[in-house]
């Protein structure tokens, strides 16, 4: 399974955010549980729509787009 093929954005669903398989639950929603301390049985307790798989692919786009991240080299005042 390839995230791309579960993660999807339409720009009138939750306002364009990636979302899993069409469904108005965001990659956002599923990350915020997992950092909340939720564990993937209680997410999919709590979503019976959502599968082990489509929690590895929040996770999975995530990490992709912590990768392709370009960092902005910060600018510091000189010392005075």
């Amino acid at each position: 399974m390839k995230y791309q093929d579960v993660i999807t954005i339409e720009p009138g669903k939750r306002g364009g955010k990636p979302c899993i398989r069409g469904l108005r639950i965001t990659v956002g929603d599923v990350l915020g549980w997992l950092a909340a301390g939720m564990a993937r049985s209680e997410i999919m307790a709590d979503y019976p729509e959502l599968t082990e798989d489509d929690i590895q692919a929040c996770i999975e786009y995530a990490a992709e787009r912590e990768r392709r991240f370009i960092q902005c080299p910060v600018k510091r005042e000189a010392a005075v």
